[in-house]
């Protein structure tokens, strides 16, 4: 089935292992998952980034909240007013391709809401996508690749991650707008990205209590471990 998983509030820590959870249990399936927040800030940063340059680089930031490890990769991302949402699947393209579809996709239906944006067609060279830039961490949002969307002001408002399990994707993505996990305006447009770009509906359906309980026991036992903060 394919399905809108409506979840309740969780830590930062949750929300990563609930992604990995549903990688692991639903491999098959489409979920598309918007994420609801505990309070408070937090960042996550891409699974091959070094913790070190991570903190050198919200050092002095007040409030920036919990780090956490995230399992796909990119740079560092600050969640305070951003919609943050994932999406497990099953593609056989390749990430790169994934990418520029999904985001043509979302920028078309958030150009119809009359949202201004566009999609950064600069090619660049490889060491761009590194998880390290001269010995510091790369910041998604400081730095736009290759069909992220852009603002009218031409900043990074939308970016994800990817990571492939055999067949299936786990896509990370973050839509950074003045209060945009307040406006449903905004995830009904990413929702129907969704239907567009992998061309079905999506039915809306609640986390049942196994899954959740799964997700929390792994959030504990791994992703708000130090070890796995640490890990690089």
């Amino acid at each position: 089935m394919d399905i809108v998983l409506s979840t309740p509030a969780l830590n930062v820590f949750e929300q990563m292992a609930l992604d990995d959870c549903l990688v692991r249990a639903r491999p098959l399936e489409t979920t598309l998952r918007f994420y609801r927040w505990t309070d408070g800030p937090a960042v996550t940063f891409g699974y091959a980034q070094f913790v070190s340059e991570v903190r050198q680089a919200v050092q002095g930031l007040p409030n920036a909240g919990p780090l956490a490890r995230r399992p796909t990769g990119g740079g560092v991302v600050f969640h305070r007013e951003d919609l943050t949402f994932s999406l497990v699947f099953v593609a056989l393209q390749r990430p790169a391709e994934i990418y520029r579809r999904l985001h043509a996709c979302i920028h078309e239906q958030l150009t119809r809401l009359g949202t201004e944006n566009s999609v950064f067609g600069e090619k660049l060279p490889a060491a761009a996508y590194a998880p390290s830039q001269n010995h510091r961490a790369s910041a998604c949002f400081s730095n736009p690749v290759e069909n992220d969307l852009l603002g009218e002001n031409g900043t990074k408002m939308l970016g994800g991650a990817i990571r492939r399990f055999g067949e299936t994707v786990l896509y990370q993505g973050s839509l950074q707008l003045p209060a945009a996990r307040e406006n449903p305006a905004y995830k009904k447009a990413i929702i129907d990205a969704i239907r567009r770009f992998l061309a079905i509906d999506l039915k809306p359906r609640r986390a049942e209590g196994p899954l959740l309980q799964a997700a929390r026991q792994l959030a504990q036992t791994q992703y708000a471990q130090q070890a796995w903060t640490e890990k690089f």
